[in-house]
């Protein structure tokens, strides 16, 4: 049986670059970087060189790099550290309906211990009103929180734009790029943020690595306390492996990123068409320009989503129907109830991500085996007006 991967979006296989470059790190270069003898030196500079690869990538000083341990955590530390940090100041964050759970629930965790909350909708495309964004801000404003690209639509906010608004209004700014970070330029200085947040499993390194980026001069009350590392920003043994794996990776994305993306918008577009050319009553969720490269939403009427992805799984390809971290839930996406998608609808989005090796028989191989699954579960629906 063929196995076709179309879920970068929730995780990628580690390069085979990146292995080879890890594994030292594991045995013959095991020391703490936090010693001060020869098995940490031998590690410290490692985990230096790979913090410049992570700030070539977004283009920041290494000084403003901050290893952690996935995105969810930079995103928390992004969002409690700023509350903290700036009390004096306010307590109004405003952020969007389509985050991510790792921000969306700790905004959530914040509004029950005393912050205010202003949730930006968003339109059918799943973008937000640059308007409505400012005319939120507030004498008590102390951060924007707003995604680089969307997880599940690939939606992409207008981050330089956001960047202005902040900067004028002096609102901090945090975006969310694990999404964006690898797959399209990414500059921290050009979109004015101040925070950033990424993971290394999206990019081709170990799961259980991510670096935020913290503006030099960006106040910020740690997260984890306990330790002196990271200039005493983010206490913690450092995961060397996997930092070093980070960093490699990083370096490895940034060779090749506008090749990548084209190749991948390319058969993205490919599989869009097929899909709309063979399949009837498709609806295309997000917005059809402003999106990652590599990813495709797309709703099939009359259809559950997890019925199809059973037949996928079957066939040996891997798809999901949203996000990787709340593909336990029955409930339909956030997402797409934020932008207005009818939720019988909802329930059968599907979403499909590309990644480096994904290739033009992957995709040729979907449209052969989709429209016969989609007729078959079609006329097992009550719904489906041909059964009436």
């Amino acid at each position: 049986m063929k196995k076709i991967y179309m879920d970068y979006n929730a995780t990628t296989p580690v390069r085979p670059e990146v292995l080879d470059a890890i594994l030292p790190f594991y045995r013959e270069e095991f020391g703490n970087p936090s010693s001060v003898h020869w098995a940490g030196r031998a590690v410290s500079g490692a985990v230096e060189k790979a913090r410049e690869q992570v700030a070539k990538l977004i283009n920041c000083s290494p000084a403003e790099v901050v290893f952690t341990s996935c995105g969810s955590e930079g995103d928390n530390m992004a969002l409690k550290g700023t509350v903290a940090a700036l009390q004096d100041k306010g307590n109004h964050i405003i952020t969007t309906a389509v985050e991510h759970p790792a921000v969306l629930e700790t905004c959530q965790y914040l509004e029950k211990n005393g912050c205010d909350l202003t949730f930006l909708p968003v339109d059918g495309d799943g973008m937000i009103d640059l308007k409505q964004l400012e005319d939120a801000i507030t004498e008590k404003t102390i951060l924007i929180s707003a995604m680089w690209g969307n997880n599940e639509t690939g939606t992409l906010f207008p981050v330089e734009e956001i960047g202005r608004i902040a900067r004028k209004r002096k609102v901090r700014f945090h975006t969310d790029a694990v999404q964006a970070v690898g797959k399209i330029p990414v500059d921290v200085q050009k979109a004015g943020v101040d925070l950033l947040v990424l993971s290394g499993h999206k990019i081709g390194a170990p799961k259980g690595v991510g670096a935020i980026y913290i503006r030099r001069g960006t106040r910020m009350t740690p997260l984890i306390h306990g330790g002196h590392q990271e200039r005493n920003r983010r206490a913690g043994t450092h995961n060397v492996a996997g930092i070093v794996g980070l960093g490699l990776a990083c370096e490895l994305a940034g060779q090749n990123l506008e090749e990548n993306a084209e190749r991948m918008a390319r058969l993205r577009d490919k599989l869009e068409q097929g899909i709309l050319d063979q399949i009837p009553d498709v609806k295309v969720n997000g917005h059809r320009t402003q999106r990652l490269p590599n990813t495709l939403n797309v709703s099939f009427a009359y259809i559950e989503g997890e019925s199809l992805l059973l037949n996928f799984d079957m066939k040996g390809v891997a798809a999901s129907s949203g996000s990787a971290c709340t593909s336990g839930s029955l409930e339909p996406s956030h997402v797409m109830g934020a932008m207005g998608v009818d939720v019988a609808l909802a329930h059968s989005s599907t979403r499909f991500s590309l990644g480096p090796d994904s290739t033009e028989e992957d995709v040729d191989y979907i449209l052969e085996i989709l429209p016969p699954i989609i007729q078959r579960l079609r006329e097992m629906s009550p719904l489906y007006p041909g059964n009436k």
